[in-house]
């Protein structure tokens, strides 16, 4: 007790990192990559344990090992708030974006799941839901694949009941029309969402937006660089009719999102919890979707998003990604699945509702 106030000092900060294959070759319009590295930490305090994780390099579990858990051991596991201000000066002279915004994100995630199961409630009720569940898309069809993997994947998630799905578009522009085409086939009525993952220039993202109308498409998404503020505007400004402009995972910080709102870039914003300071940033982030009357959705990690989509707004839907799917359903126990096109947040189990399986994940262990 402080004051006559409840205190819980945290006891112990731990971080693992594990690497997972894909299950085959992936790219998108600008990157190749096989594996996915997993950086999960876990903080105990007044007997429990709380657990957060970001996608990103084992570099990010270094800094969390050697610089911020010794900000955190000793100090109040409720005042989550002063806990993400200790972290956020002492990065200050080694840059914001990237690495320390992603161990930031995992240690506060940690911490907002902790405090749910201290108090004994869903992340979601503890954040206050706006409403029982959230619109999953699914996620995948890269650049690397076949024809008949596209049409597998992409088809077989509308026929599993998901409303839209979204393909990787940008590593070439001829062959993507083609693709595009293949992919609205497969997927009948569903709503078809294309990813550039910004490799085209202004010129062929133009071209490209009036092609891909041709297969209605109505998401499309860093057309040009994240970073080409004027470029998102120019493509939102010259759109389709249905067509959404939309960006945003690349964010590490709140201003990142102001920019992108106040330049009018995009028709919605994407967040990442794994990216952008955890629950707070995440929550801080839909609050400018609030301000600005912005749809909000949610970049991979659909199992840490569930919880954070169905309390956020204006969250519109939730990006079931492949790689992240197999991950979380691969390593932990309460990976929520879809069911009727929407993923539940599960309110019967407290915090996040996830549990590491120990033993299936240390074969990963990096």
């Amino acid at each position: 007790m402080d004051g006559g106030r409840p205190t819980a000092p945290i006891a112990a900060v731990a971080v693992d990192v594990f690497t997972i294959p894909t299950d085959a070759p992936e790219s998108d319009g600008t990157l190749e990559w096989d594996s996915t590295t997993m950086v999960l930490v876990r903080i105990d305090a007044a007997g429990r344990r709380g657990l957060g994780y970001t996608y990103a390099d084992s570099a990010t579990a270094t800094l969390i090992r050697d610089k911020l858990a010794l900000l955190l051991v000793g100090r109040d596991a409720w005042s989550i708030n002063a806990r993400w201000i200790d972290m956020t000066r002492a990065i200050r002279n080694l840059g914001r974006p990237g690495i320390c915004s992603m161990a930031i994100s995992a240690l506060d995630t940690a911490l907002w799941d902790l405090k749910a199961k201290l108090l004994g409630v869903a992340l979601v009720d503890l954040l206050g839901a706006a409403r029982e569940s959230i619109v999953a898309y699914g996620s995948g069809g890269f650049t690397s694949y076949s024809l008949e993997r596209l049409r597998d994947q992409l088809g077989g998630w509308a026929r599993e009941g998901l409303t839209a799905v979204k393909m990787k578009v940008g590593r070439d522009p001829h062959a993507d029309i083609q693709r595009v085409g293949a992919a609205r086939a497969a997927i009948g009525d569903a709503k078809l969402f294309v990813d550039a993952n910004g490799a085209y220039t202004r010129e062929q993202a133009l071209e490209q937006a009036e092609r891909f109308a041709e297969d209605d498409v109505r998401w499309l998404e860093e057309p040009v660089s994240s970073d080409d503020l004027e470029g998102l505007r120019l493509l939102r400004d010259t759109r389709p009719a249905g067509m959404a402009i939309a960006a945003g995972e690349y964010g590490y910080d709140l201003f990142y999102f102001r920019r992108m709102l106040e330049a009018g870039a995009v028709d919605a914003i994407q967040a990442d919890a794994t990216r952008c300071g955890g629950v707070t940033g995440f929550m801080d982030a839909a609050a400018l979707a609030d301000a600005f009357g912005m749809p909000l959705s949610s970049h991979c990690a659909p199992a840490l998003h569930v919880a954070l989509c169905s309390a956020a707004r204006r969250a519109v839907h939730l990006e079931y990604f492949h790689d992240h799917v197999r991950i979380e359903s691969m390593l932990f126990d309460g990976a929520p699945r879809p069911r009727d096109g929407r993923l539940y947040p599960d309110r019967s189990r407290p915090g996040l509702g996830l549990e590491l399986r120990e033993k299936d994940a240390q074969r990963y262990r990096a």
